[in-house]
């Protein structure tokens, strides 16, 4: 199985991006899907994860109200809206993967995109 992040960019604070990732190789319908996301010189955060079926989301307190997570099961692809952006969501994000539940913890997804740099500048 791959996951493959982008959509990454240079940004102004208050701009918009969408990060996408698609998965190939499994059936992507049986994964919980989130987004981490790594500052330079800081610990991998959970930012948000969707549901097998998409009826339920999970967002970190940081991006509630300005980061939106859906999933296209059709296209094996799942999307991070990301609005209001402010300098400190400045990280390299990563997609992941796992099979059980909704988790915001990272040990506890077993696949990885290689990540994509989204840098918001002030």
């Amino acid at each position: 199985v791959q996951l493959a992040a982008f959509g990454g960019g240079l940004v102004q604070a208050g701009g918009s991006l969408r990060l996408s990732c698609a998965v190939t190789g499994r059936t992507f319908s049986n994964y919980v899907m989130g987004w981490f996301r790594q500052a330079p010189g800081k610990e991998r955060d959970f930012v948000a994860a969707i549901r097998k079926r998409g009826d339920t989301t999970h967002y970190a307190d940081s991006v509630k109200g300005r980061f939106t997570i859906s999933r296209d099961d059709a296209n094996n692809i799942v999307h991070l809206q990301m609005n209001s952006l402010k300098p400190d969501d400045t990280a390299v994000y990563y997609c992941a993967a796992n099979p059980f539940a909704l988790l915001p913890t990272a040990s506890h997804y077993g696949l990885w995109g290689q990540g994509t740099l989204v840098t918001v500048s002030s």
